[in-house]
């Protein structure tokens, strides 16, 4: 059976159960949906500083499950550690900002990306330049709630969702709107149906993007097979051993 790895490189486990439930409400019934949540570092990321270390986080969460998954999906909006995984995962690897731009600005599109977490608007206009995903970008918008925040009570802040999601659409000339990030899975159907245009969900739109990689059987171009093998220290064992290009314990564990 085809297997999906998804991290969730924070380390709040509601967080990867709600990414799971809304992966497994979308996937095809013969695909296994695997998940790992960050062994260490923040609850939420929020800043370039929980961002780092997400990076690594995510890392290691992939050595600890790397086989036997046809691709990987890495479920923070933001994409931490994603050119690292694509240099050691033979899998391709999906980041749901990506994913998300693809669906957004589909037929040239404009789009807006809305978000928790005030800090995470200079952070997001970075990735989005430095991988070419800007040329359709209305706008970024933040507000103050971190996705932490946000997950931990959906409802009460849904009315500020609402309304920044409308100011994109009417202010900036957005023709769809992305709702970025783990913590706002569930919330863009319900943003949709009040601001009458696409609102779409970067965890949904990630998991669309991997299910498509694994009926493609597609392959990871990026996957670095001549990267040099570099001995660690202060990491975990499985993290050490695919940093040395060594097998780890978990190869072959279904």
């Amino acid at each position: 059976m085809p297997r999906l790895l998804v991290i969730n490189p924070n380390t709040t486990q509601a967080i990867t159960d709600k990414v799971a439930d809304a992966i497994r409400a979308l996937a095809p019934a013969d695909v296994e949906i695997k998940t790992r949540t960050g062994a260490f570092g923040p609850r939420y990321i929020a800043s370039r500083a929980t961002f780092a270390i997400a990076g690594h986080a995510a890392l290691d969460a992939f050595a600890r499950d790397r086989s036997g998954a046809e691709a990987v999906l890495l479920a923070c909006f933001g994409d931490p550690g994603l050119d690292a995984l694509r240099e050691v995962s033979t899998a391709p690897v999906i980041g749901l900002v990506e994913a998300a731009v693809a669906e957004a600005s589909k037929d040239e599109r404009r789009y807006s990306i809305v978000t928790g977490g005030l800090l995470w608007r200079d952070m997001l206009m970075e990735t989005l330049k430095t991988r070419g995903l800007d040329p359709y970008l209305a706008s970024v918008l933040t507000v103050a709630p971190t996705g932490g925040q946000i997950a931990a009570d959906p409802e009460g802040a849904l009315i500020t969702l609402v309304q920044a999601c409308a100011r994109a659409l009417a202010d900036d000339g957005a023709d769809a709107v992305i709702l970025g990030g783990a913590g706002l899975v569930g919330l863009a159907a319900k943003i949709q149906a009040r601001v009458g245009a696409p609102v779409i969900c970067s965890v949904e739109a990630g998991a669309k993007a991997a299910f498509a990689a694994i009926r493609a059987g597609a392959a990871n171009a990026l996957h670095t097979k001549d990267a040099p093998r570099i001995d660690s220290v202060g990491v975990s064992d499985d993290l050490s051993e695919l940093l040395a290009g060594r097998s780890s314990a978990h190869d072959g564990d279904s």
